[in-house]
């Protein structure tokens, strides 16, 4: 497909992904997170290993490994097969650690991914490194809040719906297509069009289950927290079901599933598919049929068991995301040169 056909088929999953968040934007986050996600977070990891994730030196890479296993860890010690574990002493303060540095750790990893673009000799590194360490403790104890907002968007809103519309953008520019344009005012009109929805939250019926599964996925902080930026409310008297509530879930579920479609989409462009072996092939086939599996079996086992993939996926393109960033500013500004010496003659 060349690109118009590829940016008139997104506006497309624009629109649809809109439309059936609208109608279901809980079961349709529950359904993209566990169908979709994991196939997204195999392919793109492959797709990221033979790009040397964009940063100088490839070996560095461990780092993300390493800080993401550390994450994860309360992740899978809150399964319930481990429950007579959870009462070891050391465990339990081990979870308490993690979870009070998670925020910390998120940031350092996004400030080490600069770094890696630019820094290719070893004992740089580990300065820089140490530096990032400093700079993460200072800037949280100073702003902890807002901070802590910023570390809960990063590996979600800013991750699927923020940097998905920068990737958009950046395409455009390059190819100058009228359909990219399109889908770019769509995408950014989404969260307006949602905004002035007429809501009426006792027409939206949840059962039981699909209302644990979400609690249990964690998004309720993330659903907390984009209410804070418009309502100063405490996170007790933050109404899941009501009608800002179910505004916000609609923006969430729309933005993960366009997010994924989008990467598949765009698989012509991307080419994540060339060149793979087929035992690579093999390796993301049954990373992702036994995560859907998993999530099938129990979504909350499926959540504790894929939340080291989800967040290292999201890890591993933040020097990508930055890469981008840097070029449509490059980009932008050529642009603005070029008309500048058109004007001039």
């Amino acid at each position: 497909m060349n690109v118009k056909n590829i940016d008139d088929i997104n506006i497309f999953l624009i629109l649809i992904s809109l439309v059936v968040a609208y109608y279901l934007p809980f079961e349709l986050f529950l359904f993209s997170y566990a169908v979709l996600g994991p196939l997204h977070y195999a392919t793109e990891i492959s797709w990221l290993d033979k790009k040397n994730y964009f940063v100088h030196t490839k070996k560095w890479v461990f780092l993300f490994l390493l800080f993401c296993a550390i994450i994860s860890i309360p992740s899978m010690l809150n399964l319930h097969y481990l429950n007579h574990i959870n009462d070891i002493a050391f465990l339990k303060k081990l979870n308490i650690s993690i979870s009070k540095y998670k925020n910390n750790i998120v940031l350092i990893t996004f400030l080490l991914s600069i770094g890696l673009i630019y820094i290719q000799k070893a004992k740089t590194i580990i300065i820089y490194l140490l530096f990032c360490i400093a700079i993460a403790n200072f800037i949280l104890s100073q702003f902890p809040f807002s901070v802590i907002m910023m570390c809960a968007f990063l590996p979600t809103i800013i991750h699927v719906y923020v940097f998905t519309l920068l990737f958009m953008i950046f395409g455009t520019m390059g190819s100058k297509s009228k359909s990219g344009s399109i889908a770019i005012v769509l995408m950014i009109l989404c969260p307006f069009v949602i905004a002035f929805l007429n809501i009426n939250s006792d027409s939206y019926l949840f059962s039981a289950t699909i209302q644990e599964y979400y609690i249990a996925s964690g998004m309720i902080s993330l659903n907390y927290y984009i209410s804070n930026l418009f309502n100063d409310v405490t996170y007790s008297k933050f109404h899941l079901i009501s009608s800002s509530g179910i505004k916000i879930q609609i923006f969430i579920a729309f933005c993960y599933t366009y997010h994924y479609l989008n990467w598949f989409s765009k698989t012509s462009l991307i080419g994540w598919n060339r060149n793979v072996s087929k035992t690579r092939i093999g390796i993301i086939l049954i990373i992702w049929s036994s995560s859907v599996f998993l999530y099938w079996y129990d979504y909350k086992v499926g959540l504790s068991a894929l939340f080291f993939l989800s967040m290292l996926h999201v890890f591993l393109e933040f020097p990508l995301n930055i890469t981008t960033i840097k070029a449509i500013v490059k980009r932008a500004f050529l642009l603005a040169r070029t008309q500048e010496i058109i004007i001039k003659k």
